[in-house]
Order: C-alpha cells, then structure tokens, then sequence
C-alpha cells in the first residue's frame, strides 16, 4: 500500500510537471506569434501610464483641454503619448489588414518603418529643446521609451516579414512536391514487370 500511494504522487508531481511545461510553451509561442500586438498594446499605454507618473491628473478633461489650449512644443509633453498612441493605431490596423503575403512583402513593414522613422524624428527634435532645461528621470524615461518602442516596431515588422515569407516558401516547395507527384514523376521511366523478374 505504502508504495503504490507514493507511486501515485510521483505521477500526480510528474503529471504537474508536464502541464506546468505545456502551459510555459503555450504563454512562450503566443508571445513569439503575437509580438506585433503586444508591442502595439505596450506603446499605446506606457508613454501614458509614464506621463501620468509625472502628472497624476494628465489624462482628465479638463487637463487634456488646457494642454491643447496651451501647448507649446518645447514645454508640453502631452504629444509624446499622443505620438505613441497614433502610431500604434497605424501599425495596429496595417497589421490587421494584411494576410501573408501583404506581411511578407506588403505595406506591413514599410508602412510600420515609415511610422516609427517619423515619430523618432519628431521626439528627436523635440528632446532638444525639453533637454535644454532641467529635466527629470521620468521625462528621460518617457523620451527613451518612445523611442525604443518606434525601433522595436520596426524590428518585430522585420523579423514577422521574414517569418512570413518562410511560411509562404515553405508552402510553395509543399505545392511543387504535390504538383510533381501528381505528374508521375517524367523523369523517372516505370520499368515493366518483365524486365523487374528478370
């Protein structure tokens, strides 16, 4: 009795195992398959959530009105979230839009360039003047994660075009095998019977 009991724990603990690594591998192939939306969902909300650190009540009405009505380029930093969101709604819908092969050699990655180019030119020329002055940690951050999320969309668009363009290669060589062997293989004469006895 005492060693079956322990050989069913032993199962019950190899059985966690296995489900525990299943469940690893499932979260580690979503996150590979889904980068361009998680990325897209990250830029949209932490330049905010980071603006919102310095400001607690940024994103309210009232505050949102008389940041526009008062914005300046060189002191407001209410479009570096703005610039996020907008380019992450861009990217978001270009990405939904296209199928395999758009992905591969479609707009996908040079509308995603396009975006990511202007909006590091953008936060570039205006770190100039914010970088000017005195300048706080969370500002650096918020300047800092802009950019590194306009070059993270563009490498995510790459290495999705180049996967993408596998797949699409891969089903073209599975294509030609089929269509060859449909074709009874011309090249290789059948033998008739007679001779394959002798």
């Amino acid at each position: 009795m005492g060693f079956s009991s322990k050989e069913d724990k032993s199962k019950r603990i190899l059985r966690g195992f296995k489900t525990l690594f299943f469940l690893i591998t499932m979260l580690i192939s979503l996150l590979l398959f889904s980068a361009p939306l998680l990325l897209v969902l990250t830029d949209a909300l932490l330049p905010s959530a980071l603006l919102s650190t310095l400001s607690p009540s940024a994103f309210s009405l009232e505050t949102l009105a008389s940041h526009f009505q008062n914005y300046d380029f060189r002191y407001s930093l209410i479009d570096i979230p703005l610039v996020s969101i907008i380019r992450s709604f861009i990217i978001f819908c270009v990405y939904s839009l296209c199928d395999g092969p758009r992905l591969s050699h479609g707009p996908y990655l040079g509308i995603t360039t396009m975006c990511s180019v202007l909006s590091l030119i953008f936060v570039s020329f205006k770190a100039v003047y914010i970088f000017s002055g005195y300048v706080r940690a969370t500002e650096i951050a918020l300047f800092l994660c802009s950019s590194a999320l306009a070059v993270g969309h563009v490498v995510v668009a790459y290495r999705t075009s180049c996967r993408e363009r596998r797949k699409l290669l891969v089903y073209k060589i599975d294509i030609e095998a089929i269509s060859a062997c449909k074709n009874g293989y011309p090249r290789y004469p059948k033998i008739p019977q007679e001779e394959r006895i002798k």
